[in-house]
Formats: structure tokens, C-alpha cells, sequence
């Protein structure tokens, strides 16, 4: 499961859905849920952030 979820194609899908939803979330969802939802989603999509950058470090 690690290999799966370190693989590049899935930091960067990750990456970039969570980004898009963080994005959007507090003009979808009202009030403080939106927030909270923009927070996580913002959290997991930095996480995957890091995640490409680490492994380009590594590659490179």
C-alpha cells in the first residue's frame, strides 16, 4: 500500500484534487464546515506536496 501512495501519479492526483477542493469548498459548504473542510483537504494536498518534492530530491 506504501508503494501505491508514494508512487507519482498518485501524490500528484492528491495533490491537485485536495487542492481544488480546499479550493472550493468554503463557496460550496456553508459556515464553519466549509472551513474545516478547506483546512483538512489544504492539509492533505500540502502532504502530497511534499511528497513530490521529496521524491524529486531523491531522483535528482
Amino acid at each position: 500500500m506504501k508503494s501505491l501512495l508514494s508512487s507519482r501519479p498518485v501524490l500528484w492526483f492528491l495533490f491537485l484534487f485536495n487542492l481544488a477542493v480546499a479550493a472550493a469548498a468554503p463557496f460550496v459548504v456553508d459556515g464553519s464546515q466549509g472551513v474545516m473542510t478547506a483546512v483538512g483537504m489544504g492539509v492533505v494536498s500540502l502532504g502530497a506536496g511534499v511528497g513530490l518534492v521529496r521524491g524529486r530530491r531523491a531522483a535528482g
